[in-house]
């Protein structure tokens, strides 16, 4: 749905681009700017009279013309509304919504060198983490939109087959996954995430766990050789950190053009154990430390989590799995092919911010 006020909006001329990519600024011959910014958010999420307001006195401040506002709903999580404003003319976009409203955003926008400034919203913000973005200062955000440093980000995207045999591509900027992990975003009471947050997917998972079996994969990571494995899941992610400081790939990077996998194959409760060592203890605090990385280098391999990397991933598994991708659920596939898009998309941090740990 587009909100009232973009009616006006119309397509501009091709314009210059200056040394990063983006669009130079043009001038109304007064010396005001003709740059436009829109806005796509998920109403459920943020308080739109307030952010709106945000937008728009920033946007006057730098001199832009009146920005474009657009809402998501239940029948476009945001590439749609995002199409719709980049035809419009858009020199800069920000979104504000939960994880789902960044993917579809994300992928819109993925090649086309306009900036997209992400305002942290919903409850994971996960790409927002692990760009180590300011996670309630919305106005710095916004601000980041007109002043800020411009880094180039990569942008994953998954090819689904279904049983019938049809495929669908979308893209994804933080994890995608087939098995347990995609159950148990199916199983989180959308209601509990309103009031706890993130926390609720622990309820989520008890409810998978219940009935967790473990499915067989064939895998390949290009210029490998080819796997078989029994598992619970498979994830393949752009980025590895999550909520509460813990790191589930700790090695994953946003900016490195590659593609991490974890595949999860306990094979019973003590295997479940060792997992969640793996993740909170080892990855979280161990590796933190020059000693930690020291006895986990002498540490045998439990297997009861495999890593991999690589510039994507072919995934086949019968029968069909649940998939999510950026905690959207997108059904059941027999098969993914993943690769990643190294720089795909252009996106606008405050001025100065450190990106040392991308």
């Amino acid at each position: 749905m587009v909100s009232p006020g973009t009616q006006d909006a119309v397509t501009e001329p091709a314009r210059a681009v200056d040394a990063d990519g983006a669009p130079a600024p043009m001038s109304d011959g007064n010396g005001a700017s003709e740059r436009t910014a829109a806005l796509v958010y998920n109403p459920i999420k943020v308080d739109a009279a307030t952010l709106r307001a945000t937008v728009e006195r920033l946007s006057s401040n730098a001199g832009w013309k009146r920005p474009l506002f657009y809402e998501t709903t239940v029948d476009d999580l945001g590439d749609d509304v995002t199409r719709q404003a980049l035809e419009a003319g858009a020199d800069a976009v920000l979104v504000a919504g939960g994880d789902g409203t960044v993917r579809a955003v994300a992928e819109a926008m993925s090649g086309t060198g306009v900036p997209l400034t992400i305002v942290p919203s919903g409850t994971g913000n996960l790409l927002a983490r692990n760009m180590s973005l300011p996670l309630t200062e919305h106005a710095t955000m916004v601000q980041a939109t007109f002043d800020g440093d411009k880094v180039r980000v990569d942008v994953g995207f998954a090819a689904m087959r279904r049983v019938d045999g049809t495929t669908e591509e979308r893209a994804f900027v933080v994890m995608g996954g087939m098995g347990l992990d995609a159950a148990m975003i199916a199983n989180t009471s959308g209601d509990l995430k309103k009031k706890v947050g993130w926390i609720a997917y622990v309820d989520g998972a008890a409810r998978s766990l219940a009935n967790a079996k473990p499915f067989r994969i064939m895998y390949q990571v290009p210029g490998r050789r080819l796997h078989a494995a029994r598992v619970q899941s498979i994830l393949i992610a752009n980025c590895g950190s999550l909520p509460a400081g813990l790191e589930l790939i700790p090695e994953a990077s946003v900016s490195d053009g590659e593609l991490d996998v974890a595949i999860f194959q306990p094979k019973n409760a003590l295997g479940w154990v060792l997992v969640w060592r793996r993740v909170a203890w080892d990855n979280s605090f161990l590796r933190r430390f020059r000693a930690g990385r020291r006895v986990l280098a002498l540490q045998t391999d439990d297997n009861a989590v495999l890593y991999a990397r690589g510039k994507g991933l072919d995934v086949a598994t019968s029968p069909a799995q649940p998939v999510q991708l950026d905690g959207d659920e997108f059904g059941e596939a027999v098969h993914i092919r993943c690769r990643i898009v190294e720089g795909g998309l252009v996106t606008a941090v405050p001025k100065g911010h450190d990106l040392s740990g991308l």
